[in-house]
């Protein structure tokens, strides 16, 4: 496998409250350095939340899952370029022409922000996918929606880590991917369809893994944080 970053860990910070969140953070810790944000908290508690957790020295994945009209999206991300935000997610499933406007927003107000296309969603299956009407396989699915976002000039992906390997071989190693739904070994899947471990998503490419109820439902999850990253610093 060619050179590549280590895989980094990221937290979702999927809690309800912002109390909560913030209690976790003191538990964790220095044991990771990113931090995502979701619907339910941003909705919640809005930009300034995003700004407090960057304040307390962690990097910001902003996971809105962006999809509406091109002037919409494009008009969100200029916004979003006021926060200490360094990832943002799009759903690839707007189309071309929204994806298009996104990027020039970003390149416009926020070059160093990277976005991140959301290709079929790790909770997905294929009669998930046939009751959409797509009847494309899963892979071929997210092949697709990888090749319309990268064309549009998306700095990255979000995908489940079973299509790593095929991404990575028709697209090589300068698209960020980004992989969701990564359980370590013994953890409940919970909802997840498409799971993977932490060190064999490493191993077939990922660039970011997103880990959430296994390290927020730990005993410990300082100690959860750092053994998932030991177990990435492994491959």
């Amino acid at each position: 496998m060619p050179d590549q970053n280590p895989c980094k860990l990221i937290l979702a910070l999927d809690l309800e409250t912002r109390e909560e969140a913030f209690a976790m953070l003191d538990r964790i810790g220095d044991s990771l350095e990113w931090v995502k944000v979701g619907l339910q908290l941003f909705t919640a508690y809005g930009p300034d939340f995003v700004r407090e957790i960057a304040d307390r020295g962690y990097k910001v994945f902003l996971d809105l899952k962006l999809f509406d009209i091109p002037n919409t999206v494009a008009k969100a991300v200029q916004s979003i370029s006021k926060l200490p935000v360094e990832l943002l997610t799009l759903h690839a499933s707007g189309g071309g022409e929204m994806l298009e406007w996104a990027n020039k927003a970003r390149a416009d107000y926020s070059p160093n922000l990277n976005l991140l296309a959301v290709t079929v969603l790790t909770s997905m299956d294929e009669p998930q996918l046939r009751s959409l009407n797509v009847h494309a396989t899963t892979e071929a699915q997210v092949k697709h929606l990888a090749s319309l976002s990268l064309n549009a000039g998306i700095q990255g992906l979000v995908c489940s880590s079973l299509e790593l390997a095929p991404l990575r071989a028709r697209f090589g190693y300068e698209p960020i991917i980004v992989t969701p739904g990564i359980r370590p070994k013994g953890s409940s899947a919970d909802e997840q369809k498409r799971i993977m471990t932490p060190h064999a998503a490493a191993a077939a490419g990922s660039n970011y893994i997103v880990v959430g109820r296994p390290i927020l439902k730990a005993d410990d999850p300082a100690a959860a944080a750092a053994a998932i990253r030991a177990e990435l610093s492994e491959v």
